[in-house]
């Protein structure tokens, strides 16, 4: 088996790779434009395995993408690549535009292409599982979960970017028979996550005694994922899931992000006693224009069906977090000016 991967260089896409270059059952075909956010850093644990390619493209790029579809004939497409800050889609909406809606009609489109071409048994083996955010369903109020049938309502450039990528995901698997499967996720941490997003921002700069920038009051509430977690399910779903569903996956974990901010606070506090309390560099700034109040998903889906559950809890997988950031600040440093520039921290 041959699995390609586009947006394999960042924080989602490289820990699926990883996984499944660790797993050695398949060959993975990693496909990434090593834009600001996308790194070989996230892949040197597996720089030199046998079963792992690296290709440099730009997934708007329909000539070379189907010139890897020809050359490596995947079995499964994981399609991950996508701008993705709501900070960096409000300041330049155009990139997103590009990317998540002409790369991903690229991508579809260069798989079909191939998959017509198939045999009849390949063509039944073949997945294109296209990963998108809860975003695209818009704000909860205090009550109530998302779930598949929830009615897709934007907010932002970069969530309307992300739900017409779905809608081009559904209609090719609908109009064409491509066999395609969606999958929407709540707000992934962990490892290797561009220090952009809120969580390493305030691990980093806690650490070097800088403001906590928190948007508006702190109170927007997220559903927190572990991303080996979100990787696990997105294997279980191209394993066993069915061909024109969609499947949510969340942590069952929401927090605002004021509470995650303390927590944090409250690590830093115990590995660096002497510089305690964090709480104390907690700033609030002015808040992100049309920021969404509340993010929650409701998993029973993919639970029930296809036998997918968290196994790292919030507690733990925080703890694991700030113990990676602060064990890797080579690889902090490694990533360039761009994470710099962004540790103006924000919220997610």
């Amino acid at each position: 088996m041959t699995i390609l991967v586009t947006g394999g260089a960042g924080f989602i896409g490289s820990a699926l790779v990883r996984d499944l270059v660790k797993d050695g059952a398949s060959h993975v075909v990693t496909v990434d434009k090593l834009t600001y956010a996308g790194s070989l850093e996230n892949l040197r644990e597996i720089e030199g395995a046998d079963n792992h390619s690296f290709e440099q493209v730009d997934i708007c790029d329909m000539a070379a993408i189907k010139s890897l579809f020809d050359k490596y004939k995947p079995t499964t497409v994981y399609h991950l690549a996508a701008e993705s800050h709501v900070d960096r889609s409000i300041d330049g909406p155009a990139a997103f535009i590009q990317t998540n809606l002409v790369g991903t009609f690229t991508m579809l489109q260069a798989a079909l292409e191939y998959w017509r071409e198939l045999g009849d048994s390949e063509q039944a083996s073949f997945r294109f599982l296209h990963i998108s955010t809860d975003e695209v369903y818009g704000e909860l109020g205090p009550e109530g979960l998302f779930s598949e049938a929830s009615p897709y309502e934007p907010n932002s450039p970069y969530s309307s970017s992300k739900a017409g990528s779905d809608h081009l995901a559904r209609a090719w698997q609908r109009t064409y028979g491509l066999p395609v499967l969606v999958t929407n996720c709540s707000n992934n941490y962990g490892p290797y996550q561009f220090p952009e997003k809120l969580l390493p921002v305030i691990i980093l700069n806690a650490l070097e005694g800088r403001d906590l920038p928190v948007y508006g009051n702190g109170l927007n509430i997220r559903d927190w994922l572990y991303v080996h977690d979100h990787t696990a399910a997105l294997r279980l779903v191209v394993e066993r899931g069915s061909v024109g569903e969609t499947y949510m996956i969340g942590g069952r974990a929401e927090r605002t992000n004021i509470d995650m901010v303390k927590a944090i606070c409250s690590a830093m506090d115990r590995k660096f006693p002497d510089k305690a309390p964090h709480e104390n560099l907690i700033k609030y700034v002015t808040d992100r224009p049309g920021h969404d109040a509340r993010y929650a998903v409701d998993c029973s889906k993919i639970e029930k069906e296809l036998g997918w559950s968290q196994t790292v809890t919030l507690e733990e997988g925080l703890a694991k977090t700030v113990d990676w950031y602060l064990d890797n600040l080579d690889w902090v440093r490694a990533v360039g000016e761009g994470a710099e520039k962004d540790r103006r921290g924000l919220g997610s």
